[in-house]
């Protein structure tokens, strides 16, 4: 068997390549492999590109593509292998899939669940269906609950059961969140039944040697405490994860529900364009240089000003107005988070290589529309005469001083709940950065305000949503809470009940 997993760490994301080796590849009438519609399909692709190729090719699927694909058509021809399946095991919400780009450049086949009212050339999966690749058989298992078209690819090797991959039905240390489709009719309570069903149905009476590799790691918004490991064992699964311990279906809805905080507003967008199929890449025009003029024309049209560079460049100096997301942290997740999907942007980066790396990065999150970017960056800005707004980076032991003295200095703490909660500046005001800008009435614009996060990568952000909304008195507080906590200075904490 041919297995490789991608990992994207900006996205927390996980995709595979599966297959069987040239040299073991079954011949299409061989009665060892009986062919299911699935697998006639596959025998034809395959035939094809032996033709093209060779007799020496093999058959792969990949799962889950991310938007670029090139590194799996790189991939599987690195391994001697011809891609003749795509398959989804949902509509993602999180990230805009590259299914159809990729099925247009190789002539693969796509499967997704049955339900999921896909607009796209694909062939509905069912519970059962199987793709045959040699000796190495795919099997569907439908599994709703994260969403109703959810399925997991068993995958056997010489008719054992040797992996699954699980999707957004079961992470490492968690499973998937029930309430991203409750506007298409589902309830969260309804969907984390589903799951309850699918997790004791499909996926506990499966072998304890088999391999779990699920869609996602620690830092997807997909779920609540996904572990740091990137694959397991059903049976490490079993004996770990909450939600595979004995319970009934009412404490499990109750716990699976519990907690969820808001999804993020991009992910409706992206799961629609996965239904219908994203423009293919190749097809995007590329965002063409801008003058100083021509930035500040589009910005006043409603163009919105992304500053992609790091946050102590931003600081230094950066256009009014302009949004910082530093490329160097989980840029796509928040840039989808926090930037308008119907808006234009314009790029601020430092050299056209970080303009190419961020316009990618966009549009793996569903954002497509690049205007363009400032050509010759915040040097030509300047140069040409237009303002900058600075943001003063304030270090921690300037900020202890200054609320030793400074009734007035407000600290803005725009981290999650759970991280405020097990340490923060003292006196600090929780306000998570996703919530911040519908919770501005909160806010004194004319107080001095202090932001800070762990690091200072989304203080950096949330400074930039504060100046648009008219604050001027900012400070970003350089290292963030970490820095604090590393002097040795007081921490405030908050004591939960189960604590």
């Amino acid at each position: 068997m041919e297995f490789q997993q991608f990992y994207l760490g900006c996205l927390a994301q996980g995709s595979y390549l599966v297959g069987d080796k040239p040299d073991t590849v079954a011949s299409p009438a061989s009665p060892a492999s009986p062919a299911s519609p699935a697998s006639a399909t596959s025998a034809t692709s395959a035939a094809s590109a032996a033709g093209a190729h060779g007799a020496a090719m093999g058959e792969c699927a990949i799962v889950d593509p991310r938007r670029d694909v090139d590194l799996y058509i790189e991939a599987a021809a690195a391994r001697g292998l011809v891609i003749t399946h795509i398959i989804e095991t949902h509509l993602h919400a999180d990230f805009v899939s590259g299914h159809v780009e990729l099925a247009r450049r190789t002539g693969a086949t796509i499967h997704i669940g049955h339900r999921a009212g896909a607009s796209f050339p694909h062939v509905p999966a069912h519970d059962g269906d199987e793709i045959v690749l040699g000796r190495v058989v795919l099997r569907f298992l439908m599994t709703p609950g994260h969403t109703p078209e959810s399925l997991c690819v068993l995958v056997l090797e010489g008719g054992a059961p040797v992996a699954v991959l699980t999707g957004d039905t079961l992470f490492i240390g968690d499973v998937g969140r029930p309430d991203l489709v409750s506007s298409k009719g589902f309830s969260a309570q309804q969907m984390a039944g589903m799951l309850y069903d699918s997790l004791r149905d499909k996926l506990a009476p499966l072998p304890d040697d088999v391999l779990v590799y699920p869609a996602h790691g620690a830092g997807s918004a997909c779920g609540k405490n996904i572990s740091k490991a990137l694959s397991s064992t059903l049976g490490e699964q079993k004996a770990l994860n909450w939600a595979l311990q004995p319970m009934t279906r009412e404490a499990f809805i109750e716990r699976s529900t519990a907690g969820l905080p808001p999804s993020p507003p991009y992910f409706a967008h992206d799961a629609e364009q996965n239904r219908a199929g994203a423009t293919p890449l190749s097809d995007l025009v590329a965002p063409p240089p801008l003058s100083p003029e021509a930035v500040q024309r589009a910005q006043a049209a409603g163009a919105f000003v992304l500053d992609v560079r790091e946050k102590e460049a931003y600081g230094a100096g950066h256009v009014p107005g302009s949004l910082n997301i530093g490329l160097t942290g989980s840029f796509a997740p928040w840039a989808g988070t926090l930037l308008p999907l119907d808006a234009p942007l314009i790029l601020v980066a430092d050299g056209a290589g970080a303009v190419a790396e961020a316009r990618m990065r966009l549009a793996r999150v569903g954002l497509s529309d690049v205007a363009g970017f400032l050509d010759g960056g915040v040097t030509a800005w300047s140069s040409a005469q237009r303002p900058l707004t600075a943001l003063p980076q304030l270090p921690v032991e300037a900020l202890r001083a200054r609320l030793a003295g400074d009734r007035a200095l407000l600290v803005l703490d725009v981290r999650g709940p759970g991280e405020h909660e097990a340490g923060h500046v003292p006196g600090a005001l929780n306000i998570p950065l996703p919530q911040l800008r519908e919770r501005l009435a909160e806010l004194d614009r004319s107080r001095p305000t202090a932001v800070v996060c762990q690091s200072a990568y989304r203080s950096s952000a949330a400074c930039g949503l504060l100046e648009r909304a008219g604050f001027r008195k900012l400070y970003n507080v350089a290292g963030g809470t970490q820095a604090w906590i590393a002097a040795g200075f007081e921490t405030g904490r908050v004591e939960t009940a189960s604590s």
